[in-house]
């Protein structure tokens, strides 16, 4: 905890209190039904190890998923180029 947030506050943070700063809490920012949400599944447990938050495995969008290695690997070589 470099921060003094725990990275289940940190996770709030950066969703939730997002949401509300921007004055759209009411749509997004929560797994809240009736909200719209873009969701990813990560591989391990970023409530107790905030690191593993990078570990993304899929990436829900419009619900479609996507696995983000597979478009991480289809861009490479490609950043700053166009």
């Amino acid at each position: 905890m470099e921060s003094g947030f725990t990275p289940l506050e940190a996770i709030k943070i950066a969703t939730l209190n997002g949401a509300q700063f921007l004055g759209e809490a009411d749509h997004v920012g929560s797994l809240t039904p009736g909200k719209q949400a873009d969701i990813m599944l990560v591989k391990g447990d970023p409530s107790s190890k905030i690191a593993d938050i990078e570990n993304v495995e899929v990436v829900f969008k419009d619900g479609v998923g996507w696995d983000s290695k597979k478009l991480i690997d289809s861009v490479k070589g490609q950043v700053g180029v166009r």
